[in-house]
């Protein structure tokens, strides 16, 4: 299974980003769950999730940046 791709998580809008981020954790928390059970069967599960999960958190800090910048760009103008 490939790794998923950071233009999926840039197409997503802000609400869908944050259900996103918030499902992933879920996900990993589960995932460490069932590793201190002996239950998971799917080692390399962690590391798709902690990929997805730095990607959605990379975008979610790339668009808070930007509107950081436009305001201040804004503030100075006025």
């Amino acid at each position: 299974m490939p790794l998923p791709k950071i233009s999926e998580a840039r197409e997503l809008s802000d609400q869908q980003l944050d259900a996103e981020i918030l499902a992933v954790k879920r996900q990993l928390f589960q995932l460490r769950l069932q590793k201190a059970t002996r239950q998971l069967e799917k080692p390399h599960m962690f590391r798709h999730a902690r990929h997805r999960l730095a990607q959605l958190l990379t975008v979610e800090g790339e668009r808070k940046r930007a509107v950081a910048t436009e305001s201040e760009e804004l503030g100075v103008r006025s």
